[in-house]
Protein backbone atom coordinates (compact mmCIF):
# COMPACT_ATOMS: atom_id res chain seq x y z
CA UNK A 1 0.00 0.00 0.00
CA UNK A 2 2.75 2.51 1.07
CA UNK A 3 4.80 1.93 -2.02
CA UNK A 4 1.23 2.42 -4.42
CA UNK A 5 0.54 5.53 -2.64
CA UNK A 6 4.03 6.44 -2.85
CA UNK A 7 3.82 6.32 -6.76
CA UNK A 8 0.78 8.20 -6.85
CA UNK A 9 2.15 10.69 -4.84
CA UNK A 10 5.12 11.23 -7.35
CA UNK A 11 2.96 11.15 -10.28
CA UNK A 12 0.52 13.47 -8.76
CA UNK A 13 3.20 16.28 -8.20
CA UNK A 14 4.55 16.09 -11.30
CA UNK A 15 1.44 14.83 -13.73
CA UNK A 16 -1.40 15.25 -12.30
CA UNK A 17 -1.84 19.49 -12.67
CA UNK A 18 -3.66 20.23 -9.52
CA UNK A 19 -6.06 17.35 -10.17
CA UNK A 20 -7.32 15.40 -6.79
CA UNK A 21 -6.07 11.64 -6.38
CA UNK A 22 -7.64 9.52 -4.42
CA UNK A 23 -6.50 5.84 -3.83
CA UNK A 24 -9.23 3.40 -2.34
CA UNK A 25 -8.02 0.02 -0.60
CA UNK A 26 -10.40 -2.86 0.53
CA UNK A 27 -9.13 -2.58 4.04
CA UNK A 28 -7.53 0.54 6.17
CA UNK A 29 -4.05 0.10 6.20
CA UNK A 30 -2.17 -1.20 9.01
CA UNK A 31 -0.17 2.08 10.01
CA UNK A 32 -1.49 5.46 8.13
CA UNK A 33 -0.09 6.41 5.07
CA UNK A 34 0.77 10.29 4.97
CA UNK A 35 0.90 12.23 2.34
CA UNK A 36 0.12 15.80 1.14
CA UNK A 37 -1.33 15.25 -2.08
CA UNK A 38 -2.96 11.32 -2.72
CA UNK A 39 -6.55 11.14 -0.55
CA UNK A 40 -5.81 7.33 1.15
CA UNK A 41 -9.42 5.72 1.48
CA UNK A 42 -11.04 2.54 2.19
CA UNK A 43 -13.61 0.70 2.28
CA UNK A 44 -16.27 1.22 5.49
CA UNK A 45 -15.90 -2.70 5.80
CA UNK A 46 -13.55 -5.00 4.09
CA UNK A 47 -15.57 -7.51 2.43
CA UNK A 48 -15.26 -8.60 -1.84
CA UNK A 49 -16.13 -5.77 -4.12
CA UNK A 50 -16.16 -3.22 -1.08
CA UNK A 51 -13.59 -0.86 -2.48
CA UNK A 52 -15.34 -0.64 -5.57
CA UNK A 53 -18.57 0.09 -3.89
CA UNK A 54 -16.47 3.28 -2.03
CA UNK A 55 -15.35 4.08 -5.09
CA UNK A 56 -18.69 4.25 -7.00
CA UNK A 57 -20.07 6.06 -4.14
CA UNK A 58 -17.32 8.64 -4.09
CA UNK A 59 -18.62 8.85 -7.66
CA UNK A 60 -22.06 9.10 -6.55
CA UNK A 61 -21.17 11.66 -4.18
CA UNK A 62 -18.85 14.02 -6.96
CA UNK A 63 -20.51 17.25 -7.56
CA UNK A 64 -18.77 16.77 -11.10
CA UNK A 65 -19.02 13.02 -12.07
CA UNK A 66 -17.75 13.77 -15.43
CA UNK A 67 -14.85 15.18 -14.46
CA UNK A 68 -13.91 12.24 -12.49
CA UNK A 69 -11.68 9.33 -13.81
CA UNK A 70 -11.35 5.90 -12.28
CA UNK A 71 -8.24 3.83 -13.08
CA UNK A 72 -9.62 0.06 -13.01
CA UNK A 73 -9.25 -2.49 -15.35
CA UNK A 74 -12.49 -4.66 -13.68
CA UNK A 75 -15.19 -4.44 -16.21
CA UNK A 76 -18.15 -4.76 -13.79
CA UNK A 77 -16.51 -1.21 -11.77
CA UNK A 78 -15.96 0.27 -15.21
CA UNK A 79 -19.78 -0.09 -16.35
CA UNK A 80 -21.09 0.59 -13.05
CA UNK A 81 -18.56 4.06 -13.28
CA UNK A 82 -19.58 4.96 -16.05
CA UNK A 83 -23.40 4.64 -15.91
CA UNK A 84 -22.78 7.75 -13.42
CA UNK A 85 -20.92 9.56 -16.21
CA UNK A 86 -17.24 9.20 -14.72
CA UNK A 87 -14.64 8.38 -17.01
CA UNK A 88 -12.28 5.29 -17.18
CA UNK A 89 -8.35 4.35 -17.60
CA UNK A 90 -6.96 1.07 -17.94
CA UNK A 91 -5.15 0.27 -14.82
CA UNK A 92 -2.02 -1.33 -16.62
CA UNK A 93 -1.51 1.85 -18.53
CA UNK A 94 -1.61 3.84 -15.83
CA UNK A 95 1.09 1.51 -14.16
CA UNK A 96 3.17 2.28 -17.15
CA UNK A 97 2.40 6.48 -16.01
CA UNK A 98 3.09 6.12 -12.63
CA UNK A 99 5.87 3.25 -12.49
CA UNK A 100 7.53 2.98 -16.49
CA UNK A 101 10.76 0.78 -14.65
CA UNK A 102 7.80 -1.98 -13.73
CA UNK A 103 5.96 -1.62 -16.73
CA UNK A 104 6.14 -4.25 -19.66
CA UNK A 105 6.95 -1.53 -22.06
CA UNK A 106 9.95 -1.05 -20.34
CA UNK A 107 11.32 -4.82 -19.98
CA UNK A 108 10.42 -4.81 -23.42
CA UNK A 109 13.27 -2.17 -24.22
CA UNK A 110 16.07 -3.45 -22.20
Amino acid sequence: MVMLVERLEGWAITKARGDDVTVVFERPPSTAIPSSVVEVAHAPKAAANSADDEIVRLVRSGAQPQEIRVVTSDKALTDRVRDLGAAVYPAERFRDLIDPRGSNAARRTQ
